[in-house]
């Protein structure tokens, strides 16, 4: 009998943390759309505002530029005010820049609103994750934050089919004029819809016990993990807390050093492998192997597919397999595909299927490796009183790198060439796989506080 209203209460609280954690993953919906509509709309603008290879490289990074921003104040902010109120005001930030996206009348103007839509994207890349990881059992943690990682592609999926009816819309004069507009107009629905349920979820319970409230943490423990182990958990974080200065000084420690560099190493490494110059150019790449705009874009939504179809997969495999292991397979799958990729191009056998299904496999690896596992890394690795900051110093990371990526891909691709511009990425994909053998532990089923101890007992 006590088996059987054990089993029904954890079916109630895993329901409920992760109904909780979907309502937060949509800011990674909010994260994949705007990062991606870009791809669709970037032709058409080059053409509307007679754009250089410079200015399509500042059209596609600007809103990266609020990325790293708002990365680099979610910490301090939300450590600050909390969670819940400053992923409310990314949701603001990200309808303001929709708005003002699909309305410039110069290419300024454009700038200045990507740039606001960004620091509400920079705030929910690393707030959602780390919320999720704050409210989730440890059990299930890996695939609850992965959520974020699917809202993500899910994002980059839609907007591809809403990019391609967009543009199928009107003829070319029409698409160059005012297409391109609806593209970044369309991100108000998600962002709105965001906001209304943001007011719906509880605040993290351990940022409630941080601000030394932890009579109002309990209740929401309780429905998570059960009365017994509600009150094991909030002894366990306080404890955790009165261990820690709660200083960034504090990760440089050697005793947490060396989670400082798995963390911000994953998160440069996740961009500098290439995945974002794919997503935000696809519609170009297969241009360069010889499709037209229509076959370029369908094509594009294929890639979209590949990403989410395999993000699913690692939200089933991340608590199973664990984390380590999915990072090396992907990282070495990638560089094989990339390697082949640069080949084909340097060969000059692009006019085939052999380009196109390499990056869909190449796609496939980052969306079962990288792609969520390094999300999920970084919002568990860090200690309870800093992991706000430490999170954010790596998300801000991460922003630069992919900044410095996506700036830096049309010129490269223009002078270089793709050949050497994809086997870049394979070097780097290849060291991601080294990097991940030697210097990443495996978290899988172990709690934050668990966690936090394993860094201190390894010290770098």
């Amino acid at each position: 009998m006590n088996s059987s209203l054990n089993d029904k209460s954890q079916q109630v609280s895993l329901k409920f943390v992760t109904l909780v954690s979907i309502i937060s993953a949509l800011g990674g919906l909010l994260f994949g759309f705007d990062t991606a509509v870009v791809s669709g709309a970037i032709g058409f603008m080059k053409e509307r505002f007679l754009l250089n290879e410079v200015q399509v490289g500042w059209a596609v990074s600007s809103l990266i530029i609020g990325c790293i921003f708002g990365a680099a104040g979610a910490g301090v902010l939300s450590d600050r005010f909390g969670r819940k109120k400053v992923m409310i005001v990314a949701a603001i930030l990200f309808i303001i820049g929709s708005v003002g996206s699909a309305l410039p009348d110069t290419f300024s103007d454009y700038i200045i609103a990507r740039i606001i839509g960004g620091l509400g994207i920079g705030i929910t890349s690393t707030l959602c994750p780390l919320y999720n990881a704050e409210i989730a059992p440890a059990k299930y943690r890996g695939r609850l934050v992965a959520l974020n990682q699917l809202a993500t592609v899910t994002g980059i999926f839609l907007v591809y089919f809403i990019n391609t009816a967009i543009a199928g819309y009107g003829d070319d004069a029409w698409d160059i004029s005012t297409a391109w507009r609806w593209m970044f107009g369309v991100g108000i629905i998600p962002g709105v819809l965001f906001l209304i349920l943001l007011f719906f979820v509880p605040e993290s319970p351990r940022w409630l016990i941080k601000q030394k409230r932890a009579e109002q943490s309990l209740p929401i423990l309780i429905r998570i993990h059960g009365e017994e182990l509600a009150k094991k958990e909030v002894l366990d974080i306080k404890r955790s807390f009165q261990e820690e200065s709660g200083s960034i000084r504090q990760l440089f420690s050697p005793a947490l050093r060396l989670a400082l560099i798995v963390g911000v190493g994953l998160a440069v490494l996740q961009q500098v492998t290439g995945i974002n110059a794919v997503m935000y150019y696809a519609p170009e790449i297969f241009k360069a192997t010889g499709a037209g705009t229509d076959a370029s874009l369908s094509q594009t939504i294929l890639v979209g597919m590949i990403n989410f179809i395999f993000t699913i997969l690692a939200i089933w495999l991340i608590d199973r397999v664990g984390r380590k292991a999915l990072l090396l397979i992907g990282s070495a799958s990638m560089a094989i595909c990339l390697v082949v990729i640069g080949a084909a191009f340097q060969m000059g056998e692009t006019s085939g299927t052999l380009v196109l299904i390499f990056i869909l496999l190449y796609v496939a690896s980052f969306a079962i490796s990288l792609g969520p596992v390094v999300w999920v890394i970084l919002s568990e690795i860090f200690p309870n009183r800093i992991r706000g900051k430490a999170t954010a110093l790596a998300s801000m990371a991460l922003w630069i790198a992919d900044y410095i990526v996506s700036q830096t891909f049309p010129p490269m691709l223009a002078s270089a060439g793709p050949a050497i511009t994809f086997w870049i990425f394979a070097i780097m994909s290849l060291f991601t796989f080294f990097f991940t053998w030697k210097a990443v532990p495996e978290t899988k089923g172990k709690s934050l506080e668990e966690i936090e101890s394993l860094w201190s007992q390894s010290k770098a």
